[in-house]
């Protein structure tokens, strides 16, 4: 009887860790698509380019998800907006909580007419 306990023990905490595990997975992604319409879409050398409110509201919100990833990062801003071009890169800044600064590197994975792929770097 002890024995089938101790196995119902370990299989349930290991069970609790897994979904844990891929939790922390899916909320620590860098990458995002983005729809490109009116209200996420601007100019950038007459080129269609993903809003730098958006990219910087975003990574601000991606950067430190749960406690285990990252570190919290605020005032994050983008110079401009991220073009809707495949390699296209931004560098963005924000501030850690102890005033100091960090730059955040963006770029395009993807893009379409109609969306565009693009990550961070933590």
């Amino acid at each position: 009887m002890q024995r089938k306990f101790i196995i119902g023990v370990v299989g349930g905490a290991s069970a609790v860790l897994g979904v844990a595990g891929v939790g922390v997975y899916v909320l620590s992604g860098t990458e995002s698509t983005t729809a490109l319409d009116t209200s996420t879409t601007v100019q950038v050398d007459g080129q269609k380019a993903l809003s730098s409110n958006i990219v910087a509201g975003r990574v601000q919100s991606k950067y430190h998800p749960v406690p285990l990833i990252g570190v919290k990062v605020h005032d994050v801003r983008c110079p401009t907006g991220l073009k809707a071009v495949a390699g296209a890169t931004v560098t963005c800044s924000g501030k850690k909580a102890d005033g100091s600064s960090v730059e955040i590197p963006v770029s395009v994975v993807k893009a379409s007419g109609d969306a565009v792929t693009w990550k961070f770097e933590r």
